[in-house]
């Protein structure tokens, strides 16, 4: 099955914000072999898939912005998002994203997080957290109150300047 790419006019079949070959190039200039070394273009589509499946789950409240269509199947495209370090011309008011695309940064962190999808599952079941493990002679201790599932900071950075405040748990405060 081929891969549907969001292509910013907010199709309502999209399975992914960005392409196999986006993906390829993005992972070869940084040296990324494992995303070569998948033996099939189909491996990397469910890759793709996977991830952008988890960017929806994980970001979907988060997206500054509000969706450009009520019938498009992903997040993007987004209007009203704001590039919060670049002006727009108008004093203080911020520049904004173009709403009919999908952002090169939300098609890296797709591509970062299909790196990962491709060995390992991006959302796993999370049972009974494990504070102390002991296997022969090897034993595991973790820190009280650490989190149970991976966070996948480098696709978390990408994403940062297109979430509500940043993506921080911060309230922003505003003088009166």
């Amino acid at each position: 099955m081929t891969l549907i790419v969001e292509d910013g006019t907010g199709k309502a079949d999209a399975e992914s914000y960005c392409s196999v070959a986006f993906a390829t190039t993005y992972h070869a200039a940084r040296g990324n072999a494992a995303w070569g070394a998948l033996a099939t273009d189909a491996l990397r589509e469910q890759a793709l898939r996977r991830a952008t499946d988890f960017m929806v789950e994980v970001y979907r409240s988060q997206w500054a912005g509000t969706r450009l269509t009520v019938a498009q199947a992903l997040d993007w495209p987004r209007y009203d998002v704001p590039m919060r370090d670049a002006p727009g011309g108008y004093g203080s008011w911020p520049a904004f994203y173009p709403q009919d695309d999908v952002p090169v940064a939300v098609q890296r962190a797709c591509a970062e997080l299909a790196l990962r999808a491709a060995s390992v599952p991006l959302a796993p079941d999370v049972g009974a957290q494990v504070t102390e493990k002991k296997v022969g002679p090897i034993e595991i201790k973790y820190a009280e109150g650490t989190r149970q599932s991976t966070f996948f900071r480098a696709a978390d950075l990408l994403l940062r300047p297109f979430l509500i405040n940043g993506g921080g748990s911060m309230i922003p405060v505003v003088r009166a």
